[in-house]
């Protein structure tokens, strides 16, 4: 995994490199300190990886971005502004890394440029979703729902339900839509936290309220904020083996 940095920042690109060399399969090809040094460097050294700051001299990142010409890497940004994360997915960027960069999260992100790799290499043996590495409760995810985008960790996402062809998603104040299926989104979402409580619906355990008996030996939870979600019979009983004692 060839990478190049690109940060007008020396001591940045310092910091990346000592990360970096505790990951032996990530070789750093390259530096720049600008967008168009970045650009003539990506010519030469066709890198696989870019860790990308947002703001320097002259272009930004994003302005890198869009005059690349032909193939253009996987790209990890590596910024001290939070503000761009959505921007940054909406240009398909595998992670945004705010600086200073933590070890965990640099790891997490080069394992996701290894299976964009490995996709891209061979698309017929590339691993399915439910193959994939669960999302943590700490990961933050992208929601967009026609004009409006939201940047939000997993945490704050309390439920999950099916509406048409469609999944709503309850976090904050908002609901939007997506258009992930709900076994899609079961697949992968860490079961210690997400739980299938029927057909319509999974919900963040982490938000429950109280739980009560309901009909027929089923449960229902009440989460914090009020929503009640009503538990299937199957799930009851996989919810009491599971968390009893």
């Amino acid at each position: 995994m060839n990478i190049l940095l690109v940060d007008d920042s020396r001591l940045a690109r310092q910091e990346l490199r000592r990360l970096l060399q505790r990951h032996p399969d990530a070789t750093v090809v390259g530096e720049a300190a600008h967008a168009d040094e970045a650009q003539q460097r990506i010519g030469e050294l066709q890198p696989d990886v870019l860790l990308l700051d947002i703001h320097m001299p002259g272009r930004s990142g994003f302005e890198l971005l869009a005059g690349l010409d032909g193939a253009v890497p996987q790209v990890i940004f590596t910024t001290a502004f939070d503000q761009y994360a959505v921007q940054a997915f909406e240009v398909n960027a595998l992670d945004y890394l705010l600086k200073p960069v933590d070890e965990q999260r640099l790891a997490a992100a080069l394992a996701k440029a290894r299976m964009a790799l490995v996709a891209e290499a061979e698309p017929e043996t590339a691993e399915p979703p439910a193959a994939r590495e669960l999302l943590r409760e700490t990961d933050q995810v992208f929601v967009k729902d026609g004009e409006r985008c939201w940047f939000v960790r997993l945490a704050d996402v309390k439920l999950l339900e099916v509406a048409d062809n469609y999944t709503r998603v309850h976090f904050h104040d908002v609901r939007p839509l997506i258009t992930r299926s709900l076994q899609h989104l079961e697949a992968r979402l860490d079961p210690k936290v997400f739980f299938r409580a029927n057909r319509q619906q999974i919900i963040n355990l982490k938000w429950i309220e109280s739980v009560e008996p309901w009909f027929s030996n089923t449960l229902k939870i009440r989460l914090r904020g009020g929503q009640e979600v009503e538990v299937s019979r199957q799930q009851s009983i996989r919810f009491r083996e599971a968390l009893s004692l």
